[in-house]
């Protein structure tokens, strides 16, 4: 057979034999048990028996054979980042469970080499208890690969698809909790850059961690960062100074991220729906997204001046640090939240009316595209993200604004922002309000 033609695919039992995870003499014995040859059978054995699991059981129908990276068994396919396969494995000698990111040979680039040795570095000095953590890196072959805590549970993305908008009280020890861990990143001269629900892992008991640093950057020697001077993230939670002057982005930058994760967890809506990536990047810079309480009407006003204090989009009014955050949100976390019913009149939400005139258009200058280089959609490390399909399974490489409108808005503004705070029929004597004050 020439070199250059296709080796023929190993059956089941071949393949299981060869991979090492079970003996030929081991498969006999469960094939005899189960009085089957059947592969299919044979594999349901063996799995019940507790020597493979699901994920090795359909790589190994595929003859697929690869199933360790160094000291680690892969048991798992958990999903795909942006920078590479993620898996879930366990250390053979001390059995722990793990997350294993891997760069696949085929995006092996120089380039991607530089960016996944970069989040190794920033990951490895990082030990705190709301952060996910790194345990281990290394090479197999020509093989990268990344080993991090195994988190079971959701990310807050998936937990909010799968059960809708969480109370305040839940919202405020989550993101409480992401604001501690990335307190004590800013702290270290780290800055998160993509902070949005899918990096913000919940675990069943309710505890929170951050995930995902592959966008990560140091803040005093942005020089290092293989993406500096970039638009990087998610759009739906880009700051301002992120799309503005994206190679002088800083800590605060998080905390806006944080801001529209915040307002996500409590209404089920990211802060600017619809559109490209470019239209949100517009948005985020000049308009206001809808009052949180148009799509939660028990969420206190207190705790949505919260949200929208993390949202300023100058970032000198804006919360300064994540224990600051704690600080606002714990009267939340801490005891049961008394709903009170407020009139939505304090902060400027809706968005901003169309110009009246061609005149009034604002310029905006053009916006470079976003780098979507280094992340992925959601967090590679939930166990939920895994697909059922085999097609998708990875193998082993053999709409608001925080700030208050400006005061020289248009009579247009103040008819839109009343029709959303108060009813319809108080819009008259508001109105006839205006006339009086000689606001109109």
């Amino acid at each position: 057979m020439s070199i250059s033609e296709p080796q023929p695919k190993l059956s089941f039992k071949q393949a299981a034999i060869v991979s090492g995870l079970v003996s030929e003499r081991k498969y006999e014995s469960v094939a005899e048990a189960a009085s089957s040859d059947d592969p299919n059978i044979v594999a349901a054995a063996l799995v019940k028996g507790g020597l493979i699991t699901d994920y090795q059981a359909q790589q190994l129908n595929v003859g697929h054979t690869k199933f360790t990276l160094g000291g680690y068994l892969i048991t798992d396919g958990i999903g795909q980042g942006g920078m590479g396969h993620v898996f879930k494995g366990v250390h053979r000698v001390m059995g722990r469970e793990c997350a294993v990111k891997v760069l696949p040979l085929d995006k092996s680039t120089a380039e991607s080499r530089a960016s996944f040795m970069h989040e190794i570095r920033l990951q490895a000095g990082l030990d705190n208890p709301f952060l996910v953590r790194a345990f281990d890196a290394g090479q197999d072959g020509n093989v990268h690969y990344l080993v991090t805590e195994f988190v079971p549970g959701h990310d807050l993305r998936r937990l909010i698809r799968n059960n809708g908008p969480l109370s305040m009280n839940d919202a405020a020890v989550i993101v409480s909790q992401a604001a501690q861990g990335l307190q004590y990143a800013h702290e270290l001269g780290m800055v998160h850059r993509d902070v949005k629900p899918g990096n913000i892992l919940v675990t069943p008991e309710g505890h929170a961690k951050v995930s995902d640093i592959g966008l990560a950057t140091w803040s005093m020697s942005p020089e290092n960062d293989p993406r500096a001077g970039k638009i990087v993230g998610t759009a739906d939670y880009l700051s301002p100074e992120q799309i503005q002057t994206p190679k002088l982005v800083g800590p605060l930058s998080d905390i806006y991220s944080l801001g529209c994760t915040l307002y996500y967890a409590v209404t089920g809506k990211v802060p600017f729906p619809g559109g490209d990536s470019r239209s949100k990047c517009r948005r985020h810079c000049e308009q206001t997204p809808w009052h949180p309480r148009k799509f939660a009407p028990d969420l206190s006003e207190e705790f949505v001046d919260v949200i929208a204090d993390m949202m300023e989009k100058d970032p000198t009014r804006r919360i300064q640090t994540g224990n600051e955050v704690a600080e606002r949100l714990e009267p939340w976390a801490n005891s049961p939240t008394e709903i009170v019913d407020l009139p939505i009149d304090r902060k400027a939400w809706t968005p901003p009316p169309p110009p009246k005139e061609p005149s009034q258009i604002r310029e905006t200058p053009e916006l470079p595209e976003l780098d979507h280089s280094g992340h992925g959609s959601g967090n590679p490390l939930s166990q939920e993200r895994r697909s059922d399909s085999l097609s998708t399974i990875p193998q082993l490489p053999e709409d608001w604004s925080v700030e208050p409108a400006a005061k020289t808005n248009s009579t247009l503004a103040i008819a839109i922002s009343l029709a959303i705070a108060i009813p319809a029929s108080l819009l008259i004597g508001a109105i006839v309000g205006f006339i009086v004050r000689g606001w109109l």
